[in-house]
């Protein structure tokens, strides 16, 4: 995890025990990195603008601005366990860790005796194991199309050659069970659609993406899919 994907999940885990508060050391822990680290994550977040504020005191640490957070929710344990196994049967998508943050959100802002009737239920509930597609390359490459980022990645093709190409991400799409991304590669100046799982490094500029059609407006997807993801 760089940087910028600790800060925001800082924020997000903030936002999601809001009005309590994480004492600094508890944060480091579970990013796995130094106090010091994290307080300066803190320090710059503040200074950026965003509502987190340190309280002292035995139960203190850093907390968001209640106006960031979900207000009490009436949903039933039974719902939000319709949500966790619709999460676990949907399997790896790009959005697997932010879909876990806001099941977080609401758990966060259900009551304490609702809150403990899902966790008592969703015990009970079993879904298949599927491999995770969470964070990793698969958030890099989500996070960059929802901001317009243009990527940078190493990719193999469907006869293990290795290429390295500066991408402009502009779709999703889902064919048999796999994720691929669609976007104008620089490479071959045309669009081309990259299997998720071939990807085997991927980084993403400050530079944004020119505005693209989603797809190529001379295709369509299960043929561009076909076509140009051997």
């Amino acid at each position: 995890m760089n940087k910028t994907e600790r800060m925001y999940a800082v924020v997000e885990e903030l936002r999601a025990v809001a009005p309590r508060a994480r004492s600094a050391s508890w944060l480091a822990e579970r990013f796995e990195v130094s106090v010091r680290t994290i307080e300066r994550d803190l320090s710059a977040l503040q200074q950026a603008g965003v509502p987190i504020w340190a309280t002292n005191g035995r139960r203190g640490g850093y907390s968001v601005d209640a106006a960031m957070t979900l207000p009490p929710l009436n949903f039933t344990p039974a719902e939000a366990v319709a949500m966790v196994a619709a999460l676990a049967l949907a399997g790896p998508t790009p959005w697997s860790d932010a879909a876990r943050s806001g099941l977080a959100k609401i758990a966060a802002a259900m009551s304490d005796a609702d809150r403990r009737s899902a966790g008592e239920l969703v015990q009970r509930v079993l879904v298949p194991e599927q491999a995770d597609a969470g964070g990793g390359i698969p958030g890099i490459v989500g996070q960059a199309l929802a901001e317009r980022r243009v990527l940078e990645i190493d990719y193999t093709d469907i006869k293990d050659a290795v290429t390295s190409r500066v991408i402009e991400p502009t779709g999703f799409v889902s064919v048999n069970d796999a994720w691929y991304v669609i976007g104008w590669c620089r490479l071959r100046e045309a669009y081309r659609v990259f299997r998720m799982d071939r990807i085997s490094a991927a980084v993403a500029r400050m530079e944004r993406a020119p505005e693209r059609p989603p797809v190529d407006p001379h295709g369509d997807i299960p043929t561009t899919v076909r076509a140009l993801s051997m």
